[in-house]
C-alpha cells in the first residue's frame, strides 16, 4: 500500500502531468503555465509542437523528447532527475498525457519508486465530445483508437457490444468511414455522434444513426481528428448471455456454420444474417473483404 500526499513537502522532486490545449490555446490553465515555467525540464511528445506552445506564452523551460519510440530509454533518465530533487513536466501534443498518448509507463515507474506524481486537470477531447454529444454521460467507456485491421476492429466492437455505457473512440479522418461501417455491422444501427476539430474554428458535431452518418461521411471531405460517441446497448446482459454467438465476430460466426455445421459459405452467410438481423450483403462483404 502506498500513500502520496502531493503537497506535504514541495521541496521534493515531482512529475507533473500537464494537459495542453487540443486546439484552442486559450484553454491552457493558469496553473499549467505556472508549472511549465517552474519545472526544470519539460518532457514532450514532439518538441517542435510544444516549442510553438511555449513560444506563444513566452516560456523558456528546456525541452526533452519523450515519445512512443524512445519512452523506455528516456524513462530512467527522467526518473533519476526526479530522485535528485528536480521537478519535470510531461506533456503530449494535445490533451492529457497517457490518454492515447505517451505517459502511462513513466507514471507507473514513478509510483513504483515512490516518487510524487501530480496530475493537472485540463483539456481532453473525449470528454468534450461526450458532453456535447447529447448521449448519456452518467456511464461511459473510453476505448481510444480501434485496431486498424478490419477483422480485429470488428472483434473488439463485438466484445464491447453488450456494454450499456456510452462508448468513446478516437479515429483519424482516413479511417472514419471504415470504422462507421464496422460499428454499424457489429453494434447495429445505433445513435452515433461524430465530433470533429474540437475547440477549433471548424468544430463540428454530426449526430444521427450509424447508417445516416456513414452516408454523410461518404458525401463529405473529412478532415481533422474525430471523436466517435456511440449509444450504449439497450439489451440486458442476461439476454446477451442467451445468444450463443454473441462473443463471435461475423467472420467467426460464418466459419462456425461452415466448419461445424458443414454449411456452404452461401448458406452460412444467409444464416448469420438471420441470426444477427443483418442484410446478407453486409455479412458477405464483411466475410469476403478481408
Amino acid at each position: 500500500m502506498k500513500i502520496q500526499k502531493s503537497f506535504d513537502d514541495e521541496t521534493l522532486g515531482a512529475i507533473y502531468v500537464v494537459p495542453t490545449p487540443i486546439g484552442n490555446l486559450e484553454d491552457i490553465t493558469f496553473r499549467a503555465l505556472k508549472i511549465l515555467k517552474s519545472v526544470t525540464v519539460i518532457a514532450a511528445e514532439d518538441t517542435r509542437n510544444t516549442k510553438k506552445l511555449l513560444n506563444h506564452f513566452e516560456i523558456q523551460t528546456p525541452l526533452i523528447s519523450y515519445h512512443e519510440h524512445n519512452k523506455l530509454s528516456r524513462e530512467e533518465q527522467l526518473l533519476a532527475r526526479v530522485e535528485n530533487g528536480e521537478s519535470i513536466a510531461i506533456v503530449s501534443d494535445a490533451g492529457m498525457p497517457a490518454i492515447s498518448d505517451p505517459g502511462f509507463e513513466l507514471v507507473e515507474a514513478a509510483i513504483e519508486r515512490d516518487l510524487k506524481v501530480v496530475v493537472l486537470p485540463g483539456a481532453n477531447a473525449a470528454l468534450c465530445a461526450l458532453v456535447g454529444s447529447g448521449l448519456p454521460a452518467n456511464e461511459f467507456y473510453f476505448y481510444g483508437f480501434l485496431p486498424r485491421k478490419k477483422k480485429d476492429k470488428e472483434a473488439e466492437l463485438t466484445r464491447l457490444k453488450q456494454l450499456k455505457a456510452t462508448l468513446l473512440f478516437y479515429e483519424s479522418p482516413y479511417r472514419i468511414k471504415d470504422t462507421l461501417s464496422a460499428i454499424n455491422i457489429a453494434l447495429g444501427n445505433r445513435q452515433v455522434v461524430l465530433a470533429r476539430e474540437l475547440t477549433k474554428r471548424f468544430e463540428e458535431f454530426a449526430r444521427g444513426t450509424a447508417e445516416e452518418l456513414l452516408t454523410w461521411a461518404s458525401d463529405h471531405e473529412l478532415k481533422g481528428e474525430f471523436c466517435i460517441v456511440v449509444e450504449g446497448s439497450d439489451t440486458d446482459i442476461e439476454e446477451v448471455a442467451d445468444i450463443w454467438w454473441s462473443h463471435l465476430s461475423v467472420v467467426d460466426h460464418v466459419n462456425y456454420y461452415i466448419d461445424d455445421k458443414e454449411f456452404s459459405s452461401k448458406d452460412a452467410i444467409k444464416q448469420v444474417a438471420v441470426d444477427r438481423k443483418m442484410h446478407k450483403r453486409e455479412v458477405y462483404q464483411t466475410y469476403h473483404v478481408e
